[in-house]
């Protein structure tokens, strides 16, 4: 059965390969391919000597990437979380031999789009949310079994929703008579729940967002992605990311200035500054998608992009 063919532009698209693409004949690795937008153009950017591996764990995804394997020799795709990235490089004997790591993170634009997905509260579909829908369980699975504080917690830390526990205890009592099979059984109870209106945000926004993340272990696995992008990277490799809400910026922001600024050591002692190790160096500041791009692309308007080097 043929997938539909949903569109997908791709945000920061120069800003993210200009950033990446440091070397023509180097090696790098996109650990978010989606529908390819970032992997097509670094591919143009590259000689015959260079080579791109890409990452997704999304069925469609691989299934686009794979098209572009068969045509270009210097790509290949992995079927997997970017969260095993270590693994993969070293499998390929390319641990700390790889000169950019880009990441895109959050849902792409066909996963929204395409309702059967479960991802928007947009419209009516089956309350999956997977990235990778062949496996783990899905958003309905864990709503009609979780109990009233893991809800109320995820809400409140993955989507920052200021009713989380409300929504909890709503979600809680209307699976009694009726278990949730799709986002618009969700997107009822969210509504019907909170009490306010954000201007601008439909209601069931953030607890979308949070689920979501908790489903897939979205920050669990960017955690693991930015600790292991220095075992894969080359000294003077780029570490590309491309966030879409404050949790994960916030992550990446962090993680960096650690880097960069070194393991904490006690105050008050005599310490040179070549007995601090500095892993990173972050490179410029954060890049936000221009007034015309958001003016054509209304989902990049959230889109912070940060890069950072791996220390000589």
């Amino acid at each position: 059965m043929n997938t539909p063919d949903f569109k997908h532009e791709t945000v920061l698209l120069n800003e993210a390969v200009d950033a990446l693409v440091v070397s023509e004949a180097g090696v790098y690795v996109d650990g978010t391919f989606g529908r390819g937008g970032h992997s097509r153009l670094a591919l143009q950017r590259l000689s015959p000597a260079g080579r791109l591996i890409a990452i997704d764990k999304d069925p469609q995804a691989l299934a686009a990437a794979q098209e572009l394997a068969q045509a270009d020799q210097r790509f290949s795709v992995i079927h997997d979380s970017f969260a095993n990235i270590a693994t993969h490089m070293e499998e390929q004997n390319l641990s700390g031999q790889v000169d950019g790591v880009l990441l895109d993170l959050g849902v792409s634009s066909p996963q929204l789009d395409d309702a059967s997905r479960g991802f928007s509260f947009m419209s009516d579909g089956p309350l999956d949310m997977r990235m990778n829908n062949q496996s783990g369980q899905t958003a309905a699975e864990w709503l009609n079994r979780a109990d009233v504080d893991d809800i109320a917690v995820v809400l409140k830390e993955y989507g920052e929703e200021r009713y989380a526990r409300r929504i909890a205890r709503a979600i809680v009592e209307v699976r009694q008579n009726k278990p949730f099979a799709t986002t618009s059984d969700l997107v009822s109870v969210i509504e019907k729940a909170n009490p306010s209106r954000e201007k601008g945000k439909h209601p069931a926004t953030r607890s979308f967002q949070a689920i979501r993340i908790f489903i897939n272990r979205e920050l669990d696995d960017l955690a693991d992605v930015l600790q292991q992008s220095l075992q894969v990277l080359k000294p003077g490799g780029r570490l590309v990311v491309i966030s879409f809400h404050s949790l994960e910026d916030r992550m990446v922001k962090q993680f960096i200035q650690r880097k960069e600024k070194g393991e904490p050591l006690p105050r008050h002692l005599p310490i040179r500054e070549e007995m601090i190790k500095r892993e990173m160096r972050s490179l410029g500041k954060a890049i936000k998608a221009s007034d015309e791009e958001v003016r054509r692309n209304a989902r990049s308007r959230s889109a912070i992009m940060r890069v950072a080097e791996k220390a000589l």
